[in-house]
């Protein structure tokens, strides 16, 4: 059985950890990213998910590598994290990270589903901001809400494909984009850790697990998973 993994962001992180679990357990792998993994034998696809159109420049491409695959797991990993609020947010920068949020999923999905036999998957990463938010990240709660919605579409647009989907919502994982989030202090790292019952940050690895866990298992079709260590509730 030809298995594929179709994962955006799989460079750095969470991204490039589960690239790397996939394949060692015997999958295809497909990495959607400006950057490349550096992983021996990842097929690495410049896409910039920004671009409106990018499906236009790389879609043939990404339709190529998939094919004749027997199960196809899609990862929605790929996230713009900005720092802006409600009060002053310019609509473009809105606009492009709901581009690369929600949008890019969206055409990837329509573009990867006509291939799609059943066992197959489509995984979506969310956040704790996925239920709850906090100051000066307005357009990555509102996309990381809409991302909740979609997986929920997606399972019940897709009964009876064979095709199950989840959103694994992460809590503070010990990535290159948390810490340029926070101006990389470790001090304010410290204090993050500190908010978590088991005071550390989870590390990308255990996430990736997660996400294999949940490509292996239909039982899961439309949950909603928080993996966050238990966070310490004020």
């Amino acid at each position: 059985m030809k298995k594929t993994l179709v994962i955006t962001g799989g460079s750095k992180g969470i991204g490039r950890a589960a690239a790397q679990l996939f394949l060692e357990n015997g999958y295809s792998v497909v990495n959607l990213s400006r950057s490349g993994s550096e992983l021996g034998g990842v097929t690495d696809i410049p896409v910039d998910l920004a671009r409106e159109d990018w499906t236009q420049e790389w879609g043939r491409e990404v339709a190529d590598a998939v094919k004749g695959s027997d199960r196809i797991t899609v990862i929605h990993n790929a996230a713009m994290h900005q720092k802006d609020s409600i009060v002053g947010i310019e609509a473009d920068n809105f606009r492009r990270a709901l581009q690369v949020n929600l949008v890019a999923p969206s055409q990837l999905n329509q573009l990867l589903l006509p291939l799609m036999k059943p066992g197959s998957s489509i995984l979506y990463l969310g956040s704790t901001l996925s239920e709850k938010a906090v100051p000066g990240s307005c357009s990555y709660v509102v996309s990381k809400h809409g991302v909740v919605g979609m997986m929920r579409s997606s399972c019940q647009d897709l009964s009876g494909t064979g095709i199950h989907t989840a959103c694994i919502c992460p809590g503070f994982t010990d990535t290159e984009m948390l810490r340029q989030h926070l101006g990389d202090s470790e001090q304010v790292l410290r204090d993050i850790a500190r908010s978590v019952t088991f005071n550390r940050l989870i590390r990308p690895q255990e996430i990736a697990e997660t996400l294999y866990f949940c490509a292996e298992r239909p039982v899961l079709n439309g949950a909603l998973i928080h993996a966050n260590l238990g966070q310490i509730e004020s």
